[in-house]
C-alpha cells in the first residue's frame, strides 16, 4: 500500500486503479458471479426504500445502478456496494414534504459536494470519531420510523399520505385503522415471515457440502418473499394496492438528465437537510466499509470513499436518483459471494439495468403489501435493540446521549437528535478530560528542599491537559500564591491548548504584581511548543524555567525574592 501524500488535500485515486495489476480471467468470473447474486438483493430492497421514502419505485433502481456503478468504479473499497439505504428514508421523507421534489434533488447534490470536500480534505478518519452512542441512538430511532412508515402499507389502509411528524403520523394513521385489508395484513405478514425463516434457514442450508444448497443459500429471502407474493396476488385475484396501481409501472429506460429550478434564498434553507444527509451517509458508508474490511483484510481509503460518495450523490439525482451511500446488507453479499475487486459493484450495477430494461412491466404487479413486510424486517435487523437491555452497565452520560438521541430521532428530528447528541457528548467528553486533569501539591517528603520552606514556597504538580475546560485548576492556584515562590512540575502534562497557555500566561502577570517568581519545569513536546508559540517562555527569564523540578526548587532557593 503507497504512503500516505504529506499534502494537505487527498490524491484522487480510485481503489479499482490498484486491483487491475494482476487481474486475471478468474478473478473477472468471481466478480461476475457475486455481482449477479448482489443485483438479486438489491432488486427489491431498491424499490422498497424508493417508495418507503415517498418516491416512486424506479427512483430507488436509478439510483442503485448509477449511483452503484460510481461507487464501484470510483470508491477506495474492493468490495463496496453502494445504493439507497433504509437510513435515509426517514429524512428523505420529511425533505420531500417540506420542500418537495426539486429541492430533494438540489438538497442531494449539496450532500454530494460536501461528501467530496470531506474526503478531499482527508475528514474520512474523523468521522470514526462520532461517539458510538449517538451512532446507536439515530440508528434505532430511524428504524423505528422505518418500521412506522410502513403501517399504511403493511395494513393496506386508505391513506392517500402519511405526515413525517411522529405525532401527526400516529395521529393520522390511528384514524384510518378501521380501513385495513385483511389481505394486505395476510400478505405482509406472510413476506415477513418467509423473509425471517429463509433468512435464519439458509446460513444452516449454505454450510453443507452439496452445490445445490450452497447456490440456494446466495438467493436472499426478500427475493423469495417478493416473488411469491407477487404471485399468490396475481393468483387468488387479491385486493391489494401494487407497484402498478399507485404508480402506473416502471419505465423500462434510465430517464434524461433534468436540472430543476434553483434559487439561492431555497439553498440556504436546505443547508441543514443537506449537511444531515452528507454525515448520514459518510458514517454509514465508512462504517460499512470497515465491516468489509474484516471480510476482505485489507483496509479501505476513507477518503477516497467519501469523495467516490460524494460524486454519486451529485450525479445521481440530477438523473431521478435519491440519496446513497454504502450498504451494508449488499456489502456483505458482495464479500460473501466471492468480489474480489470493485468490478463486481459495476457488474450488480449493470444487472438491475438489464433487469428494469427487460422486466419492468413484471414489476407493476408487485403489490405493496409485500415489499412493507420486507422493509420491516430490513428495519428490525438495522436496529441494536441488545443495547437498551445493555444500557445500565454503562455510566449515565452514556446512557443519557444514547436515549436522548433515540427519543429525538423518534420524536422530534433525526438533525436535531444529531446535533443535541454531538453537543451532549461534547461536553461528555470535556467534563471526563477536566475530571482528570489535576493539580497535586509536590510535598517536602517528595522534596526535602521544601521543608520548612511554608508557606513562602510551593511547588505543584499538574497532571492531564491544561485546555478549557480544566483551567480552573491554574486560576485556583492563582487565587493562593505563595510569598516568594511557586513552582510547577508540568512534565506530566499532554497537552496544552490556547485557553490553557493564556491562564497560564495570566497567572505569570498575577506573580508578578504580587512579587512572587514563577519557576516552570518539565516543559517537553506540544506543551514546550505552546508555551513557546504563546510567549510564555519569552516573557519568563531563562533562569525560570528548568528542565526538572530539582533544578527548580533549587534555583527558587538560591535566588532572591521577587521584587526585593
Amino acid at each position: 500500500m503507497p504512503a500516505e501524500s504529506a499534502s494537505p488535500l487527498a490524491a484522487f485515486r480510485p481503489k479499482l486503479l490498484d486491483t487491475l495489476p494482476g487481474y486475471s480471467r478468474g478473478h473477472f468470473a468471481r466478480d461476475v458471479g457475486a455481482g449477479l447474486t448482489v443485483g438479486v438483493v438489491a432488486l427489491p430492497l431498491a424499490m422498497a426504500f424508493a417508495i418507503a421514502s415517498g418516491l416512486k419505485p424506479e427512483a430507488g433502481l436509478f439510483t442503485a445502478i448509477i449511483a452503484g456503478f460510481l461507487i464501484s468504479a470510483l470508491g477506495g473499497s474492493r468490495v463496496q456496494i453502494g445504493g439507497p439505504a433504509g437510513a435515509f428514508i426517514v429524512i428523505v421523507y420529511g425533505i420531500l414534504e417540506r420542500y418537495g421534489l426539486a429541492n430533494l434533488i438540489i438538497a442531494t447534490a449539496m450532500s454530494g459536494v460536501l461528501l467530496f470536500l470531506m474526503g478531499w480534505f482527508k475528514l474520512g478518519t474523523l468521522i470514526r470519531f462520532i461517539p458510538v452512542a449517538v451512532v446507536i441512538g439515530f440508528t434505532n430511532g430511524i428504524a423505528v420510523l422505518i418500521m412506522l412508515s410502513q403501517v399504511k402499507d403493511f395494513l393496506g389502509l386508505d391513506l392517500a399520505s402519511v405526515p413525517a411528524s411522529f405525532f401527526a403520523m400516529l395521529a393520522t394513521l390511528g384514524g384510518a385503522l378501521h380501513t385495513f385489508k385483511p389481505a394486505a395484513l395476510a400478505l405482509a405478514l406472510a413476506s415477513l415471515a418467509l423473509v425471517a425463516l429463509w433468512q435464519q434457514a439458509m446460513p444452516r442450508l449454505g454450510s453443507q457440502r452439496l452445490q445445490f444448497s450452497h447456490r440456494l443459500s446466495l438467493i436472499p429471502g426478500s427475493m423469495v418473499a417478493l416473488v411469491a407474493a407477487t404471485l399468490a396476488s396475481h393468483l387468488l385475484a387479491l385486493d391489494v394496492e401494487t407497484i402498478g396501481s399507485r404508480f402506473g409501472g416502471i419505465p423500462a429506460a434510465l430517464p434524461a438528465f433534468h436540472w430543476p429550478e434553483f434559487s439561492w434564498n431555497t439553498a440556504r434553507f436546505l443547508l441543514m437537510p443537506a449537511l444531515t444527509l452528507a454525515l448520514l451517509g459518510a458514517i454509514e458508508s465508512l462504517l460499512c466499509a470497515r465491516v468489509a474490511d474484516g471480510l476482505t483484510e485489507e483496509q479501505h481509503n476513507p477518503n477516497q470513499e467519501l469523495m467516490a460518495q460524494g460524486v454519486a450523490n451529485f450525479v445521481t439525482p440530477f438523473f431521478g436518483g435519491m440519496p446513497a451511500t454504502g450498504t451494508i446488507a449488499r456489502t456483505m453479499t458482495n464479500a460473501r459471494s466471492g468480489a474480489v475487486s470493485p468490478v463486481a459493484g459495476m457488474v450488480h450495477a449493470l444487472t438491475l439495468l438489464s433487469v428494469m430494461l427487460v422486466a419492468a412491466p413484471l414489476a407493476s404487479h408487485i403489490p405493496l403489501a409485500a415489499l412493507a413486510g420486507i422493509l420491516v424486517y430490513v428495519a428490525w435487523n438495522m436496529g441494536e435493540w441488545r443495547e437498551f437491555l445493555q444500557l445500565r452497565q454503562y455510566r449515565l452520560p452514556y446512557r443519557i446521549t444514547l436515549l436522548a438521541v433515540f427519543v429525538l430521532t423518534v420524536v422530534v428530528d433525526l438533525t436535531v437528535a444529531v446535533e443535541v447528541g454531538l453537543v451532549a457528548a461534547c461536553l461528555t467528553f470535556i467534563y471526563r478530560i477536566s475530571s482528570l486533569s489535576r493539580a497535586e501539591p509536590v510535598s517536602a517528603a517528595d522534596q526535602p528542599a521544601l521543608a520548612g520552606q511554608a508557606p513562602s514556597i510551593q511547588a505543584w504538580r499538574l497532571y492531564g491537559a491544561l485546555f478549557f475546560g480544566a483551567v480552573k485548576l491554574v486560576e485556583d492556584l492563582g487565587r493562593r500564591l505563595p510569598a516568594r515562590a511557586l513552582v510547577l512540575d508540568l512534565r506530566n502534562l499532554i497537552y496544552i491548548d490556547s485557553s490553557g497557555a493564556d491562564a497560564l500566561l495570566g497567572l505569570a502577570r498575577r506573580c508578578e504584581k504580587h512579587g512572587v517568581r514563577l519557576m516552570l519545569c518539565g516543559l517537553q513536546h506540544q506543551p514546550l511548543d505552546m508555551a513557546n508559540r504563546s510567549g510564555l517562555l519569552q516573557r519568563l527569564p531563562a533562569t525560570q524555567v528548568c528542565p526538572d523540578l530539582p533544578t527548580a526548587m533549587a534555583a527558587a532557593l538560591a535566588a532572591a525574592p521577587a521584587g526585593a
